[in-house]
């Protein structure tokens, strides 16, 4: 969107910032929209730090000329420090919608030099359930992703799928003992595999010598055992199948797919022997081998029968990727509980000397606590989505406002569900553990996924059937009612708010703004009509709703949601 008042107030600071720091993150962090209700007036507020002596010094370096006629007034607060550049209304607004109309773009400023990124993200095991750690992950994964593509960074999503570890000697062994025929497990492989573990394990539990089998088949795996590596690769591939369906519901995709075993002891041995020839590597006193990166903290690299560990396979992941990448950050998205464990990850890197080590960055998120079917069972993502699914059904059948078929299988009820999913997980802040609340989540009412689906058909209803037609230019003159200058504020911030959430990772930033969005929207048309109205007037109304829902719909997209135009 990026109106030309901001871009050249943007300009107009970068050239008298003079301390060397990189000027866009100053001014897209700094750079506040305001509204003064009192005074209706609209301000940019920049507030002073001691580093900005040559702003504090010289405000007549703002002084306007005859290119930069969006600023009225330029003055250091009073109050506090803060420098307010007051804005010529007019010009501003018909800057604003007129540029939305052309194209909701990210600022200029924030595109100078696109960065290459790699988001690891979703990551299931694949011989457990797809839970709910992994479900979160992979909602902030796909929003971190699809906002660095808006801001037209180079991205590759990654799903680096676990598939290795003593744990898949239980689940082969589970599979042969329990005679799975490969109908079922090509049917079903993310259940099967789990029911094949889980068998396994609990016949260990009287048998010792099923641990030693399972043992011995994960080392056959390993070592390149040609019959094992064999029948675990068809594994693999009905379990992608299966998880494509199931991102498909979300509305996920992948650049690629990595395995764990990619990078197991095999193709780890060029890591290990670079470990070795820095020194790095020791036998502890169990026959392991560790690094001791300080005092307090010792990582193990080698276990003592000679097999690789989950950090020794995301060590040689990592050095893969960087080789093939370039990558300029590499965000890992997983729980708050694996902090440890990248801690460890980084550390070793930087213990080897990698100069992109700083570049891994964990995005860290809190756990979903109660999530699970309403009968309480234990979840499968596929049998969460489709209880997700047949709750909306009951809820768009329930109610009058309903505008679809309902008598065959609408796209909008599962678009709805995912919505809603996606949206109540969203709304909480990144780090904080959330209960998870059905009744909640579903709601046809209050802050949730499907109120801003409701808002989006409302206003796309309201476009075919107003009898107005979007005006081709804005004329500011006629949006001057509270309400539309409201509206009108609310959506000039989307800018900030869209910023703000990138450089934190946040996508609760994004969320409550659009509920402010919603919100301003829904008070506007009870007040701003268009039918009926002299024809100029409702055309410039229509103007304003087209373009929050044009900004309604992009933040949603950059959530994961696909909006609809009739539920």
């Amino acid at each position: 969107m990026s109106n030309n008042a901001r871009l050249l107030l943007h300009k107009k600071i970068s050239q008298v910032l003079q301390d060397g720091e990189s000027k866009s993150n100053i001014v897209a962090s700094l750079l506040n929209l305001r509204f003064d209700k009192s005074s209706r007036k609209l301000l940019f507020s920049l507030p002073l730090r001691s580093r900005h002596h040559d702003i504090r010094k010289d405000v007549s370096k703002f002084s306007k000329n005859d290119s930069e006629d969006f600023l009225e007034r330029v003055e250091i607060s009073q109050k506090k420090p803060e420098l307010h550049f007051e804005l010529y209304r007019d010009h501003y607004v018909k800057n604003l919608l007129d540029s939305i109309q052309a194209k909701v773009v990210p600022p200029e400023f924030m595109c100078e030099q696109p960065k290459n990124i790699l988001v690891d993200f979703s990551s299931p095991n694949i011989a457990k359930p797809f839970h709910v750690g992994h479900l979160r992950s992979t909602m902030i994964g796909n929003y971190i992703a699809n906002i660095n593509n808006y801001f037209k960074n180079n991205v590759k999503r990654i799903n680096y799928l676990g598939d290795w570890g003593t744990q898949f000697g239980f689940v082969q062994l589970g599979l042969s003992l329990s005679r799975v025929s490969e109908e079922t497990l090509k049917k079903h492989p993310i259940e099967t595999l789990y029911k094949a573990y889980i068998y396994a394990h609990k016949l260990a539990e009287d048998d010792p010598n099923i641990a030693d089998q399972a043992r011995e088949v994960f080392r056959k795996l390993e070592n390149g055992d040609d019959s094992s590596l064999s029948e675990w690769e068809s594994f693999r591939k009905y379990t992608i199948e299966e998880l494509d369906r199931t991102y498909n519901r979300l509305g996920v995709e992948f650049d690629e797919y990595e395995w764990e075993s990619m990078y197991s002891i095999n193709a780890s041995r060029n890591v290990i022997a670079e470990l070795q020839r820095l020194n790095l590597l020791h036998t502890d006193s169990q026959d392991k081998k560790v690094i001791q990166l300080n005092e307090k903290r010792c990582v193990t690299i080698i276990k003592s029968d000679g097999s690789s560990l989950y950090i020794t396979r995301d060590i040689a992941a990592a050095i893969s990727r960087y080789e093939k990448n370039r990558f300029d950050t590499m965000y890992y998205v997983v729980d708050n509980a694996q902090t440890d464990h990248f801690i460890n990850l980084i550390g070793v890197l930087s213990a080897m000397k990698l100069p992109w080590a700083d570049r891994l960055k964990h995005v860290k998120f809190g756990k979903i606590k109660g999530m699970s079917t309403r009968k309480g069972t234990a979840v499968f993502l596929q049998d969460f989505l489709d209880e997700v699914k047949a709750v909306m059904k009951e809820k768009q059948m329930q109610s009058p406002t309903t505008k679809v078929n309902l008598d065959y299988d609408d796209p909008s009820t599962e678009i709805l569900g995912v919505s809603a999913v996606i949206i109540n997980d969203l709304k909480h802040k990144r780090h904080q553990d959330y209960e998870f609340d059905w009744n909640k989540a579903l709601e046809m009412k209050g802050d949730t996924g499907i109120t801003l689906q409701y808002a989006h058909c409302r206003l796309v209803s309201l476009e075919e059937n107003s009898g107005a037609t979007i005006a081709s230019e804005c004329i500011p003159s006629l949006l001057t009612e509270p309400t539309a200058e409201d509206l009108l504020y609310i959506i000039g911030k989307f800018d900030e708010a869209v910023i703000k959430s990138y450089q934190e990772l946040e996508p609760y930033t994004l969320v409550h703004y659009l509920f402010q969005l919603s919100h301003a929207t829904s008070k506007a048309l009870k007040v701003l009509r268009i039918k009926g109205e002299p024809t100029e007037l409702a055309n410039q109304r229509l103007l304003l709703m087209n373009s929050a829902r044009k900004i309604l719909a992009q933040g949603m997209k950059l959530l994961g949601l696909k909006p609809l135009n009739k539920m």
